[in-house]
């Protein structure tokens, strides 16, 4: 039986097309975090060590990373910071690396050590307090727009 021969699709695009791709991929390596637009998602390889920590206040700082759907952060939290009671539209699952969250959530107090997860549904109000040095994941679904957008002033404000 004779071979087939396939034939390579051109990767050939307008000049105008490959500018702007070149574009984009210079403003993606000059930003650890980066919000996509609509549209194919993209490949992010972005180690921690190069998103500058954002101080939110002076018990309070973080890290995060924004995909399509979906954003992480690490939360970096001295014993003693109270993050104040809140909801939000989106799904949280939070992650403890090191230390202690002491959560009031669902008429419950809920201690969270490291390697342990809560999950918390989406328009659930909660407050915690780190009861140690703590370092945590925040998995949001969809992304924090009031993070990103640097609105978040329940988390800025010290009392």
């Amino acid at each position: 039986m004779p071979k087939k021969k396939i034939k390579a699709k051109s990767k050939s695009k307008s000049p105008v097309h490959r500018k702007a791709k070149e574009v984009a991929s210079h403003s993606r390596a000059k930003r650890a975090v980066t919000k996509h637009a609509a549209g194919r998602a993209e490949l992010q390889y972005i180690p921690w060590h190069t998103i500058p920590l954002e101080e939110l206040n002076p018990l309070l700082q973080r890290q995060f990373v924004v995909g399509q759907e979906i954003m992480v952060a690490r939360v970096l939290l001295k014993k003693g910071c109270i993050v104040p009671e809140h909801s939000h539209h989106n799904e949280q699952l939070t992650y403890i690396l090191d230390g202690s969250l002491k959560f009031w959530i669902d008429g419950k107090e809920i201690v969270v050590h490291a390697g342990e997860v809560l999950c918390i549904p989406a328009h659930m109000p909660h407050k915690a307090e780190a009861m140690e040095d703590t370092v945590d994941l925040d998995v949001f679904n969809p992304p924090r727009a009031d993070w990103i957008n640097k609105t978040d002033r329940y988390l800025r404000e010290t009392k």
